[in-house]
């Protein structure tokens, strides 16, 4: 009896360790604006203001011009409004996107994945996590694990302090799409987990996502396509006209 206790505590651990290793992801390369034929723009009035309108653009080719494809919509951001990424130093402004700042980054950055409550539906592209008990999103700067959606039980190493349990934050993320800001690389303390999704109300902003109607989230996670590199652009309605030809944005 006792070697089969051995034998069954042997078995139950090594089980244990399979389920936690992972293998390691290969580094996503990003696509540079300039070859996205996709784009999710967001503009608000100013860098204080948490509401904003949406409008959804394509284009044929990279020499192509943006065509709107959608009606505009409108969309609330973080608490603290928009703080440019750091990427962005060229323009002269004093305040940068960092972890907890309640703000949404302003820039522009690529949709990589999507995730949501339901089994992944059939019209979606883009890469989908299903939501489970122990999916997180790290937002703790000093984890290896920052600025990632991750399953508890898969990761191995339980290096965080602080991560968003993204089912138990209810409707809001019953469908969403994870913008990669600060993925190319992760740098800490730098702002983690943004992500589109359904918002409280028209009039709740965020921590620094920008969220909308679901109605809206679903025509963006169905319409989205890594094949066209689909990225949010996201700015004052001052840079945007400031920077809209030079960065050959898409007319509004």
């Amino acid at each position: 009896m006792k070697f089969i206790g051995v034998l069954t505590l042997t078995i139950l651990s090594a089980i244990s360790a399979l389920a936690q290793v992972k293998t390691p992801e290969t580094p996503r390369v990003k696509v540079p604006f300039e070859k996205s034929l996709q784009a999710v723009v967001v503009t608000t009035k100013d860098w204080s203001a948490t509401t904003g309108s949406a409008r959804l653009f394509e284009r044929k080719d990279t020499k192509s011009k943006w065509t709107s494809v959608s009606d505009e919509f409108p969309v609330v951001i973080g608490r603290g409004g928009l703080a440019l990424a750091k990427e962005f130093t060229a323009i002269d402004f004093g305040s940068y996107k960092t972890e907890g700042d309640g703000k949404a980054p302003a820039g522009f950055f690529p949709l990589t994945d999507s995730f949501g409550f339901a089994t992944k539906p059939t019209a979606v592209e883009l890469p989908y996590t299903k939501l489970e008990e122990f999916t997180e999103c790290v937002d703790d700067p000093k984890s290896n694990f920052y600025n990632r959606i991750v399953n508890r039980m898969q990761v191995g190493n339980f290096d965080w302090k602080s991560s968003e349990k993204m089912l138990s934050v209810g409707d809001e993320y019953g469908l969403g799409v994870f913008v990669a800001y600060n993925s190319f690389p992760v740098e800490k303390g730098r702002g983690s987990c943004i992500f589109l999704h359904v918002w409280k109300d028209q009039n709740t902003a965020t921590d620094g996502c920008t969220a909308m109607e679901r109605r809206n989230v679903e025509r963006i996670v169905a319409w989205a396509s890594p094949a066209k590199s689909p990225y949010l652009v996201q700015l004052t309605e001052e840079l945007y006209k400031k920077y809209q030809k030079s960065w050959k944005l898409p007319k509004l």
